[in-house]
Order: C-alpha cells, then structure tokens, then sequence
C-alpha cells in the first residue's frame, strides 16, 4: 500500500498486514462508534492537508506524553496506562484487529488516558509537535527477516529520523525483540539517529524492565525457543 501526500508529494510505502482474520459484530461495532472518539483528531491527510501539529494538551490535559509504536493486541498499552494514570499514551497500530482489540480492553479498564491512531506511525510523527514525546515504546516489531527486506524495518533512518524529532530531550526510548539480527541492526541505526544507550540502566539485554508485561509475542517467541531482548535508550 502506498499514498502520496497532496501537499508535499511524499510517497510512502507501507508493508504489512492492515486487517486479518473477520472482525466479530462487537468489534465492528467498537470500530465505527468508539475510535474517532479515542483518535487524535487531524492526523489523515483529507483532514489536516497542512499537517498542522497535535494539541497534545488540549487531548490529554498533562504534561508528558508516551507512544508505543505497534501495540499489537493492547496488552502492555493498557497495564502503562493503569500503572500510570496521569500520563497520556498514544497508541499506533494500522493492523484493524489490534485496534478493535484494544478498543475492548480500554472499555473494560474504564481507562481514559489512551487515543490510538490506526495507521501509519510515519503519518504520526507528521504532526506531533518537535520534543512532546517523553517515552515511546517499540515491542516485537515486524523482524522481516530476509535480508532483501531489512529496509522494511523501523529500525532504519525513514522511521528513527522523525521519531527522534518528536522525542524530547532525555526522553527514553524501548526495543524489545526476539530476533537477534534486529538487535543488531537496532544497536547500529538507533545509536546514528540521535539517540546514546541509557546510561543509568542495567546493560544487560536479557534482562526484562522492572515494569514490563509480558505480551502475546513474547510468549509466542518463549514457547519457540526464543530469547527477548530489552534494550534502553535515551534521545541527546
């Protein structure tokens, strides 16, 4: 899938899967009358053409501000937001099912402190304002492990680039991974784009952060012999 911005004219590749398997009657239905109101408003390009930046103030009323990039079914969005109840989170995930996944488990929290944007996290940074992000996660992203396809990554200049942008100063930056090539790659390209390894933290990469939860994926890379990796680093 691709799409050129009306504006500017970039031209922006995506690859990945945007729906799976059919959505029951109950996920539809949270889809249509439940995410624009959980959405940042003005992000698609029909809506903000200009690309006007976010008010995060004005969505969540605090002053730091965490993304996790890729939230898969929802599960570690939703435990940050309950352990941290007066921090906004932004969730980016362009994959239907995880969204209406997630939608439910926000439902049944009663949580308040989450929007989700279903798409493209490279559109996100388009409109987050320079230095608002305080912390942003990236877990178990797509490996795309053949080498052809490393270019796919997050972990390359076209994703960290911007990311690094929006970051402030300090803020702190999560990989978890299960693919010993992405650790690679990630300790290469993160460390060029802006970004010092965290300097107050444990450096073993085996070693979980003393607030995770275990997700899906991890579980799933526990179960085939895999070994998770957690790596820290903090935008200078």
């Amino acid at each position: 899938m691709s799409k050129v911005h009306p504006s500017i004219g970039i031209w922006r590749n995506f690859y990945g899967r945007l729906k799976g398997k059919s959505l029951n009657k109950t996920q539809k239905y949270r889809l249509k009358n439940d995410l624009d109101r959980l959405s940042p408003g003005s992000i698609s390009w029909e809506e903000n053409p200009e690309r006007q930046p976010l008010d995060l103030k004005s969505l969540f009323g605090c002053k730091d501000v965490w993304l996790e990039i890729g939230f898969g079914g929802g599960e570690h969005l939703v435990y940050q937001a309950k352990e941290n109840p007066k921090i906004g989170f932004i969730g980016c995930e362009p994959y239907l099912n995880g969204v209406a996944m997630l939608l439910g488990k926000i439902e049944s929290e009663g949580l308040e402190n989450i929007k989700i944007y279903p798409g493209d996290a490279r559109h996100l940074f388009d409109v987050l304002p320079p230095q608002s992000i305080s912390r942003v996660f990236l877990l178990y992203p797509d490996p795309w492990p053949k080498k052809r396809h490393h270019r796919r990554r997050f972990v390359t200049d076209e994703h960290l680039a911007p990311l690094a942008q929006v970051m402030k100063t300090d803020a702190i930056f999560r990989v978890a991974t299960d693919v010993e090539d992405y650790v690679r790659q990630t300790l290469k390209e993160v460390l060029e784009n802006g970004f010092n390894m965290h300097a107050d933290l444990p450096q073993d990469q085996l070693i979980p952060w003393s607030d995770w939860v275990s997700t899906r994926y991890e579980q799933k890379a526990l179960r085939e012999g895999r070994t998770p990796h957690y790596l820290t680093f903090k935008r200078h």
